[in-house]
């Protein structure tokens, strides 16, 4: 084995061993109960829960798909980055507030279904299954698209088959989050945050000067394509409304938002506020920044790049060292396990909660209820891995996917449900299905607009969340008030806020 494996593997194995240390602690550490394992007992301070909420949302796509983007189509991709950036941060300003009080004030709700049912004392348990089906199914699409990007990895940086990197990076994935639950996800998440900033800052700086600063990459790009510097180089409205509507995806995301019921104190979220918006801005910009020097890069040294998703890659084998390169890669898993154990602990728990204990064993032991999480979150992760078996899938397309799937169906009865008070159930239950089934008929069924497929004119979180919005809005109206015990509950949540 070569020098350079050699350093990488240990880099690697460092990292790996640290993930599973940080499992067994939060084995030992977490009560033994549906909260402590689905929700870490509320427990969770400023930092970790701001990283922890950033480190789930960036996933591969931060280190592989958006600097693909703007290798292949230049600085258009910094629409995507601004969208993102506003819908982060206004979903703490509207959303992570409201949602932690709401939250204990709906009995205690442990899972986004949990709270969608306790807020509209749903008896007929539709709000709850129709959630949990929409979890369970745009989640493991999202799970897979995670787990191609540790394919990727492995195929390209080590050498190894990539069915061998799909099955390495779910097994410690699983590992930490089978035993230590959410606090062992969140814990993990705030170390993997830490690697993935310092990362997106290495990398891009030391791109720059091995080109000879941003000036000259800059000329380097002009001159490779005078277009790939203009913000608005073949775009149309529809395009940049596209592209700044991923920001609208943030308020449906149930591994983000359960961030904002796990935090210890309402009090505390301007902090994480502050901390997790000012990763998210530097991690961005070191994302766009890799892409761009890429380009020049590549045109530098005459290389042929069969994938631009794999620029971040180039530069950890060619610019640094053999442990600072598996520093680098651990940098990409970090972002990859990251998003798959908050993805993989949300759906086991709306299996266990919304599936199991509503349908097959409502009397269930705590410490059962605990054991089913563990063993879905075994086959969950078996599943997404058959799902992602095609390395040819693109990370940023996948993601896209599912992104539309849960910002149209969830983001619009979050905010509605946190913020109107006449919204009622089945206001809330027409939104969620008319949000989902918009997404899966724009991005599967096959219509074109001008002969081009409707999710490449646009994006389909727009009309997603558009309908589902209509959808609440006249229904409710249609079908009556609230009940008096549910005005009063949410009327109790504006009086807890303006304290």
């Amino acid at each position: 084995m070569n020098g350079v494996s050699s350093g990488v593997l240990i880099s690697l194995g460092a990292y790996f061993l640290v993930m599973i240390g940080i499992g067994i602690y939060a084995y030992f550490k977490q009560s033994n109960d549906s909260e402590g394992y689905m929700l870490g007992g509320r427990s969770l301070g400023p930092a970790v829960t701001a990283l922890s909420a950033g480190a789930s949302d960036m996933s591969g796509w931060l280190l592989l798909g958006l600097p693909g983007y703007m290798y292949a189509d230049g600085v258009v991709s910094a629409w995507i980055a601004i969208g993102l950036t506003t819908g982060a941060f206004l979903n703490y300003i509207i959303v992570a507030p409201r949602l932690r009080v709401y939250t204990e004030i709906a009995d205690n709700a442990i899972t986004l279904p949990d709270y969608f049912a306790n807020r509209f004392e749903d008896k007929s348990h539709m709000l709850r299954v129709i959630s949990a089906v929409v979890i369970i199914l745009f989640f493991t699409v999202y799970t897979a698209a995670s787990l191609v990007g540790g394919g990727k990895l492995f195929e390209s940086s080590l050498n190894l088959s990539y069915s061998t990197g799909l099955w390495v990076t779910a097994g410690v994935v699983v590992a930490y989050t089978l035993f230590g639950g959410f606090l062992a996800v969140s814990m993990t998440d705030f170390v993997q945050g830490v690697i993935m900033l310092f990362a997106m800052v290495i990398v891009p700086v030391v791109a720059f000067t091995d080109l000879g600063g941003v000036s000259a990459t800059t000329a380097a790009v002009r001159n490779i394509d005078p277009n790939l510097l203009n913000i608005t180089s073949g775009m149309t409205i529809i395009g940049i409304i596209s592209l700044l509507a991923w920001g609208l995806g943030y308020f449906g995301q149930p591994h983000i938002i359960v961030r904002f019921m796990a935090i210890r104190s309402v009090k505390d979220i301007p902090t994480a506020r502050n901390i997790g918006m000012s990763w998210m801005i530097v991690s961005l910009l070191g994302s766009l920044a890799t892409g761009f020097a890429g380009r020049a890069y590549v045109q530098k040294t005459a290389m042929t790049l069969e994938d631009p998703e794999t620029i971040f890659l180039v530069f950890t084998q060619f610019l640094f060292t053999p442990l600072v390169s598996g520093f680098l890669l651990a940098a990409i898993l970090a972002a990859i396990m990251s998003t798959i154990s908050s993805q993989l602990l949300v759906v086991s728990s709306s299996l266990t909660k919304d599936v199991y204990k509503l349908f097959l064993d409502r009397e269930a032991p705590e410490s059962r209820q605990v054991l089913v999480g563990r063993i879905s979150v075994v086959l969950v992760a078996i599943i997404s891995i058959m799902l992602a078996s095609n390395p040819e899938s693109s990370v940023l397309s996948l993601v896209s996917h599912a992104w539309a799937g849960f910002g149209a169906a969830f983001a619009p009865l979050v905010i509605f449900s946190l913020t109107w008070r006449r919204m009622n159930r089945n206001g809330a239950v027409a939104g969620m299905v008319v949000g989902a089934l918009t997404v899966i008929l724009w991005v599967y069924g096959g219509f074109e607009h001008n002969g081009m497929p409707l999710n490449d004119w646009l994006y389909a979180i727009v009309p997603g969340f558009v309908l589902s919005t209509i959808a609440i809005f006249a229904v409710s109206i249609m079908t009556g008030d609230p009940k008096p015990s549910v005005l009063a509950k949410f009327k109790e949540m504006e009086l807890h806020l303006n304290k």
